[in-house]
């Protein structure tokens, strides 16, 4: 059985007097890829940033509920986010590397966290770009600036960007959406083979990419939780009416 890693518990978001997500509860396991799924402005991206409180960075937040990682609410007082967001990392949907070189984007975060060995740095830049299924691709460049390289490539750098700080949840905020369908290939079989050591959560407007990786899918509508469940069960036959219209294309 999967453990629970994240869950969170009756939140609810307002951005000022607007109530963007009411009443979320939900469950993420180890080893298992969850999908977040609903049309443009139902949600999904706020609630994804809302496991690493990214949206503290936007004034007028206001938030309630629990959103519990390993046995706490990370909500509560005295949680300190730099750690937290080192445990659940986040990828963005337009590729953000650093403008310095492949090598020290990916020891960027080792190196604030005052790691000197040099060996060592090197092992895990290694490492992270070979977990991110770019090592070969750039493994003769890698003190050529993380700017030159393709859209594709830098979403690959940004992800083993993260990977270096070993965390234990992966956030990817529709992280192909910017990318053609060979590099979102290579970053959907990355992140079957990544699941055997974290646990991802993704949001996505391709319900085709939802079906293909994840083995949960959850479907938000207008800040509602409609319906979560295995991803086979959601695509083929779902329990909600406005599940099913989503699926088949009649609104979104």
């Amino acid at each position: 059985m999967n453990e629970q890693i994240v869950s969170t518990e009756n939140v609810h978001l307002y951005y000022g007097d607007f109530e963007a997500l009411k009443g979320i509860s939900m469950e993420f396991y180890d080893n298992q890829i969850t999908a977040l799924i609903g049309p443009s402005g139902c949600g999904k991206s706020t609630y994804l940033r809302l496991i690493n409180r990214m949206n503290d960075l936007i004034p007028g937040v206001k938030i309630t509920g629990k959103v519990n990682y390993d046995g706490k609410n990370v909500y509560d007082e005295g949680t300190d986010t730099v750690e937290l967001r080192k445990k659940i990392g986040m990828v963005f949907q337009q590729p953000n590397p650093f403008p310095f070189s492949i090598y020290e984007n990916v020891a960027y975060g080792l190196k604030i966290a005052g790691m000197k060995d040099k060996n060592k740095i090197d092992e895990i830049v290694e490492r992270s770009l070979r977990k991110a299924a770019i090592w070969n691709e750039v493994k003769d460049k890698l003190d050529e600036n993380a700017l030159a390289l393709s859209g594709g490539q830098q979403q690959r750098v940004c992800i083993a960007r993260v990977l270096a700080i070993e965390p234990d949840v992966i956030l990817l905020d529709e992280p192909t959406s910017a990318l053609d369908p060979i590099s979102s290939g290579k970053i959907e079989r990355m992140l079957e083979e990544l699941k055997k050591e974290y646990t991802i959560i993704i949001v996505t407007h391709n319900m085709q990419q939802a079906s293909r990786i994840s083995d949960r899918t959850a479907f938000f509508l207008d800040g509602n939780l409609i319906e979560v469940d295995d991803t086979r069960k959601i695509f083929t036959n779902p329990e909600k009416k406005e599940t099913e219209d989503y699926i088949s294309g009649r609104f979104g």
